[in-house]
């Protein structure tokens, strides 16, 4: 999904003001100077009064985002470095999304992708408000995707429009954006992203997920090779290392 920034050119085209390189070095009360996009103004007091009453750390070391399409969820889970496990902060609701179940697998077929991503961009200067993207393509996408169109450009990103991304609220991305800022300035490179078709400990979830994928042995297999990710970070809510092999599967390393 293509996201307009006011210069005239396509994401990739200008290292933004807010790249990779400059958010290792922002200081932690910079990156309050992100959000003048935002109506609220006092997300840091918020989001530490939200932590407080939830008997979390503050800030969050590392976070972890996860997201269920069918469902139309979004999860935010921190934890700090001498904390094993994750625990769940928010539930976020995805209020637009396009596509069906089943992975992207090449530009313009408007689906949300479907695996294992990371972080890439911060963007505070988005159409869509704030926009974080996301490695998609990844390796396993980069195996079984259309070889010369995958797409690209997908993003977390407010405003409520989608063509394969995801959509929350302007609010609510605010809330993820200065978490996932603050997770970055505090030294964790990677921002881990999974995504998934739905819920599998949801039964209404996972009896559609179940009617969805008959007959369609390719879509199969793959959905099923992202649920064993799924199941380990359940027994323990911690994340598993996952590897990509020459066939574009994911495996639990």
């Amino acid at each position: 999904m293509k996201l307009s920034h006011g210069f005239g050119g396509i994401i990739v085209c200008i290292a933004f003001l807010f790249s990779n390189a400059l958010f290792s070095q922002t200081s932690f009360n910079g990156l309050q100077k992100v959000f003048k996009n935002s109506p609220a103004g006092k997300i840091e007091d918020t989001l530490k009064q939200q932590f407080r009453e939830k008997k979390l750390s503050w800030p969050p070391q590392t976070v972890f985002v996860r997201s269920f399409k069918y469902d139309r969820v979004l999860e935010v889970w921190v934890k700090n470095k001498n904390i094993d496990s994750f625990t769940l902060f928010k539930t976020y609701k995805v209020c637009m999304q396009s596509g069906k179940i089943g992975p992207k697998r090449s530009e313009g077929d408007n689906q949300v992708p479907e695996g294992f991503y990371y972080i890439n961009e911060y963007n505070p200067r988005s159409t869509y408000h704030l926009a974080l993207g996301l490695n998609y393509p990844n390796a396993s996408d980069k195996v079984l995707s259309d070889q010369k169109k995958p797409g690209g450009d997908i993003y977390i990103h407010g405003n409520c429009v989608s063509t394969g991304c995801i959509a929350i609220q302007d609010y609510p991305i605010e809330e993820v954006y200065f978490l996932a800022s603050i997770a970055k300035a505090n030294g964790q490179e990677f921002v881990p992203v999974h995504i998934y078709p739905v819920n599998y400990g949801v039964k209404k979830s996972l009896d559609y997920f179940t009617e969805s994928i008959k007959g369609k042995q390719a879509v199969s297999k793959t959905i099923l090779g992202i649920k064993s990710v799924y199941d380990y970070f359940q027994k323990g809510k911690k994340l598993p290392i996952i590897i990509v092999n020459k066939k574009g599967d994911y495996i639990i390393n």
